[in-house]
């Protein structure tokens, strides 16, 4: 009896042994199963990763042919399209070439002061003329959406006589450090209305201040939307004077986020803007996610979009050559 007792023990603990055995073979396959499929996980989301870099390198290269094959188009059209000065001499600015005798608006090579070289830029010979076209916008062709080296060194079409272009901060800076000098902004809208503003004592600063906005006093009919005065409640995050350059890969603004890459347009944002001659291209009236149109907030508010914008600059001393 005692020996049947002894065997079915024997038997019992045999039993939970192999269940012990297996059960723990199983929570063992279990474990290399779960190790393996986080492995797995692992490299491919490492692959996705790199899929996604790949994928980036690929649009921002095709954004530099893209821009590069601009640049060529403009470039070869751009001796044709520059009035010929003759050599006589060389030109600090626009006001230069038309007291010099010329009076038809066009492209002109100047060489500001303390510039290394000439550079191509639209001379408005109209509105009393000598104005030294700093930008334009006219149509929605040119992409003002670009990086910090594009809006330092300029970009644009520099071929037609309505051609979207910014001259560049390093040029704007060179311009406006050789005195004082007026900035007038012409503006138009979808209905065929016409406004104006004008800033007296306008200056870019140098690229160690990240092109700084300076402006002084007012006038015209478009409202102040620079100095953003028109509530005395906002003017603390409204106004651009002082203001940094931004754009979407050097964000100089106030803001906590990124005012150039949320409106998609390089500026001198605050947090963010009551001006920003540089936005997305939409026609009038738009709605998106933020306030990203050519705007001109003492005009038309925040969600309109403006048709076309000059923005040009004469020294405020400027006395026509009539002769």
């Amino acid at each position: 009896m005692r020996f049947v007792l002894t065997v079915l023990s024997v038997e019992k603990m045999a039993k939970m042994l192999v269940f012990i055995i297996v059960t723990a073979l199983v929570i063992d396959g279990e474990s290399w199963a779960l190790d393996n499929c986080s492995q797995e996980e692992a490299r491919l989301r490492a692959q996705v990763h790199l899929l996604e870099t790949r994928v980036k390198q690929q649009q921002i290269k095709i954004a530099q042919l893209l821009l590069e094959k601009e640049v060529q188009f403009l470039d070869k059209g751009e001796e044709n399209s520059v009035i010929d000065l003759g050599g006589k001499r060389q030109y600090a600015d626009c006001s230069e070439v038309f007291n010099d005798g010329y009076k038809r608006s066009g492209f002109y090579k100047i060489k500001p002061i303390q510039s290394p070289a000439e550079f191509s830029v639209y001379c408005d010979m109209s509105d009393g003329g000598g104005w030294t076209v700093i930008q334009r916008r006219s149509d929605g062709s040119v992409n003002f959406n670009r990086a910090w080296n594009d809006y330092e060194n300029g970009f644009g079409n520099f071929v037609q006589k309505n051609g979207e272009y910014w001259l560049g901060n390093k040029n704007i800076h060179l311009l406006t450090i050789q005195g004082d000098y007026t900035l007038k902004i012409d503006l138009e809208d979808f209905e065929k209305n016409s406004r104006y503003a004008q800033y007296k004592n306008f200056k870019v600063g140098d690229e160690k201040s990240s092109y700084e906005l300076h402006f002084g006093e007012y006038s015209g009919t478009a409202g102040d939307s620079l100095a953003g005065k028109f509530h005395p409640q906002v003017e603390w995050w409204a106004s651009h004077q002082r203001m940094k350059f931004s754009t979407w890969d050097r964000d100089n603004d106030n803001y906590k986020g990124n005012c150039a890459e949320e409106d998609q347009s390089g500026w001198w944002f605050n947090r963010c803007h009551s001006a920003n001659l540089n936005g997305l291209y939409h026609s009038g009236p738009y709605t998106a996610e933020t306030d990203n149109g050519v705007v001109w907030f003492t005009w038309h508010g925040w969600w309109y979009s403006l048709k076309s914008v000059v923005m040009k600059i004469r020294p405020t001393d400027f006395i026509p050559n009539t002769v």
